[in-house]
């Protein structure tokens, strides 16, 4: 008897408890301030802030939102890439908002607060940050694009494919298909394995940015999302005006195979491809891919950088003078050393090692400006063909 009262008050709290957690999960907002104001709150409760200006972080790592001027009648939501955060878009932001666009960024679960908290999360999550955030843009507007970095294209592209109310698509870097053999390795690693390497005695795990660390789950909810887009590429045309921007030297894509995708699967007339770098001369037969040289060396630029196609020049935190160099860019620990140290350096892609040069990691595009311009050629805000 007593055995069988000692089984039911288990039972009674295992389900105050539930009761108790599902009386703790918030709401979702049925606006994007509402969210906004939510996703602060959270990432200011949890984060582990990176520097003295907690406000500053807090909006790099928080969404954002910036609206054009007059009503607007377009509008874009913009998605993140692994590891980073909606500050990825604080240049594109309002560059799209001089162009008439409702402009929103979102953050994805696992973001913004510490790399740990990549451990539990799952691509469904970040599946439904973006669908509840579209749905709420889309009733706001009478026409809704979607635009995402890395990873955060895949999910653009993915909603996309599936919501054919969608208007058009801007991707920068998109990581459809990773430079890395075995990514498809990385779900069942994730089940035994938390971190794919150790801390680094050289470089936080994060800085007031981004996450330069990202355990192993990350990497499996990215492949998730790159197998999936793949299927559907395979499977059928993307027909809707679409603007792709890509580095010839990436260093986390397959830059070769998204551009031998590019002409085949998307097919609108105003979609563009911005190609960074020696264009193969099978592309060169379509007139929609454009090229402009990454290797600058009056700018000390040896390669364009995954992230770099974001950033304008004059970003003060990632711009020429901007007060984040990335050293941890592959080169040996006394190089990253003398770049910490402030000598002078040469940006790339992470990797690239090249004699007599150290090479800080490349996160500004001196073409920014140029870009913005097809990207009008792309939405119909410019005429077409009057920036190539």
């Amino acid at each position: 008897m007593k055995g069988f009262a000692r089984g039911v008050l288990v039972i009674l709290a295992l389900g105050l408890s539930g009761c108790r957690l599902t009386a703790s999960l918030p709401e979702q907002p049925q606006t994007f301030a509402g969210y906004q104001r939510q996703t602060v709150a959270m990432v200011e409760a949890q984060r582990a802030f990176q520097s003295l200006d907690k406000q500053a972080e807090l909006r790099w790592n928080t969404p954002q939102e910036w609206r054009p001027q007059g009503t607007a009648r377009r509008g874009i939501l913009l998605v993140h890439g692994l590891g980073d955060s909606p500050g990825s878009f604080s240049d594109l932001g309002p560059a799209l908002a001089r162009q008439g666009f409702l402009v929103r960024s979102v953050l994805l679960p696992g973001h913004g607060t510490r790399p740990a908290d990549l451990i539990d999360v799952s691509v469904n999550q970040w599946r439904s940050v973006v669908r509840e955030q579209a749905a709420i843009l889309a009733r706001e507007v009478p026409e809704v694009w979607l635009g995402g970095f890395s990873t955060g294209g895949n999910l653009a592209l993915e909603y996309a494919y599936r919501h054919p109310q969608v208007a058009g698509l801007l991707l920068f870097s998109p990581a459809l298909k990773s430079r890395t053999p075995y990514d498809f390795l990385a779900p069942p690693l994730a089940l035994v394995r938390d971190w794919l390497r150790p801390p680094s005695a050289l470089y936080p795990q994060q800085i007031a940015t981004r996450y330069l660390r990202v355990p192993t789950n990350g990497f499996a909810q990215y492949y998730h999302t790159s197998s999936a887009v793949r299927r559907l590429i395979a499977r059928q045309t993307y027909p809707k005006p679409t603007l792709v921007v890509m580095a010839r030297h990436d260093s986390v894509v397959d830059s070769l195979w998204v551009l031998g995708q590019f002409s085949a699967t998307f097919t609108h007339p105003r979609s563009r491809l911005i190609w960074y770098g020696d264009l193969p001369d099978a592309a060169a037969q379509d007139s929609r891919i454009l090229t402009r040289s990454d290797a600058l060396p009056e700018e000390r630029i040896s390669q364009f950088s995954h992230m770099s196609v974001l950033f304008a020049p004059e970003n003060p935190v990632y711009g020429r003078r901007g007060s984040q160099r990335l050293c941890g860019n592959g080169q040996a620990e006394e190089s990253a050393r003398r770049c910490l140290a402030g000598e002078t350096v040469w940006y790339s892609d992470w990797g690239l090692q090249e004699a007599g040069r150290i090479h800080a990691r490349l996160t500004w595009n001196p073409w920014f400006n140029w870009q913005q311009q097809i990207i009008g050629t792309v939405t119909g805000a410019g005429a077409p063909g009057d920036y190539e």
